[in-house]
């Protein structure tokens, strides 16, 4: 997947529709599948690193690593770092991430539906 440059005009273009629909806004903070699992694994409450791997086999190790930076950055969850050796991290939703409980579960519903008219 390519990265769209800053200073081209489909930048440009995603960068306006974000300002202006928070639908799109939304999506692209929480666009992708990864964003989405680690989310509805984290309603659970917080987890660490390899919880988190174990839970969800198919991601690597660098995508996981990336896809909590990203959430982290946009205040989805936080990370907790625990001054002890081996040092120990459990990243858990912001209050604003728990919002994404009823969503996330509408869209499993919705999933779920939409699978069986195909």
């Amino acid at each position: 997947m390519s990265k769209i440059k800053e200073t081209s005009t489909n930048f440009e273009n995603k960068k306006i529709l974000a300002e202006e629909c928070s639908e799109v806004y939304a999506a692209n903070i929480l666009g992708g599948q990864w964003s989405l699992v680690i989310c509805s694994w984290l309603l659970n409450g917080r987890m660490r690193f390899g919880e988190l791997k174990k839970f969800i086999p198919n991601i690597t190790e660098r995508m996981l690593t990336l896809q909590l930076r990203k959430l982290e950055l946009n205040k989805i969850i936080t990370r907790t770092i625990y001054a002890q050796v081996p040092p120990r991290v459990e990243y858990e939703l912001t209050e604003i991430g728990y919002e994404l409980g009823p969503i996330i579960r509408q869209m499993e519903r919705w999933g779920e539906k939409h699978k069986r008219l195909l």
